[in-house]
């Protein structure tokens, strides 16, 4: 039987929260909502209810509170995204994805509040569409995928260019300065499981935000999450478990070169160019 799981959640859809390893270094700056949130949740059979009543509450930027509802109160005829913003309610379903959805609103109040207002400005201009729009589908991105990190500037040179061996062998030691907040509640999910291939998009924070106060993040992220910016889609792709000490295998000689993982960045060279290799030369990492 699973963690944390027993008879009385046995057929229960939101049953899945007790396989949650809150251990894992990623899920680390999660625990301390998370745990008692998922308790909670397997003991009420109910993450809508189990997100309500925590206790840390949900005071947003307006002053408001969202309220988690369950998924049936959202209208067939009717977004998401415009359901909350208009109703300041959140459809919830018993699982894993909208339980760390409800996790980044209790972290995170004013900057989905903010992606909400985007998303709902977005609506309302463009309708529902076949195509979200390049700020739409960032939005979602954001949402869904975002990694939030505040790093040196070398480490992010490296990550912009896609030099693994770099990022992750030559500059390891700069990354106990590295700090790092995954905000996207599907990348939450999928590291339940963990997989080495799980690729998270990157969100540079300032260098003036102190990336350890929450409140201070949350207010920085309200105001920088601007349509313009967002509709570059200013991301980098980060495949997760190679973030030292995140995974025991990725201090292994080879790790990042597995080119089907830690992929070179594109360039635009000629047909007849050899692409450039994965990784450097072999490093072991201890």
């Amino acid at each position: 039987m699973a963690r944390g799981l027993s008879s009385h959640t046995e057929g229960f859809a939101g049953a899945v929260l007790a396989e949650i390893d809150w251990s894992q270094p990623w899920f680390a700056p999660w625990c301390a909502r998370g745990e008692p949130t998922a308790q909670q949740a397997l003991q009420q059979q109910s993450v809508a209810e189990a997100l309500n009543t925590t206790p840390a509450g949900l005071v947003l930027g307006d002053a408001k509170q969202v309220k988690f509802v369950p998924q049936s109160a959202l209208p067939e005829d009717q977004a998401y995204e415009d359901f909350i913003f208009k109703t300041h309610q959140v459809p919830t379903r018993d699982g894993l994805h909208d339980f760390f959805n409800g996790l980044c609103w209790h972290r995170f109040p004013l900057a989905k509040r903010r992606l909400n207002q985007l998303q709902a400005a977005e609506i309302e201009a463009q309708g529902i569409r076949a195509t979200r729009g390049p700020v739409r589908d960032a939005l979602t991105l954001f949402d869904e995928n975002a990694v939030l990190m505040h790093a040196p500037d070398a480490v992010w040179a490296a990550l912009q260019a896609r030099d693994w061996h770099q990022l992750f062998v030559d500059l390891r030691g700069q990354w106990p300065h590295v700090s790092i907040v995954l905000f996207g509640h599907a990348l939450l999910e999928k590291l339940v499981t963990p997989y080495k291939s799980i690729t998270g998009h990157v969100y540079r924070v300032a260098n003036a935000v102190n990336p350890h106060d929450d409140a201070a993040l949350d207010t920085w992220l309200a105001q920088d999450l601007q349509p313009a910016k967002l509709a570059t889609k200013p991301y980098e792709p980060l495949p997760v478990l190679g973030v030292p000490d995140w995974w025991p295998a990725n201090a292994e000689c080879g790790f990042y070169e597995d080119a089907q993982v830690f992929r070179p960045k594109r360039e635009m060279t000629a047909p007849s160019a050899l692409p450039p290799p994965a990784c450097g030369p072999k490093v072991c990492l201890r």
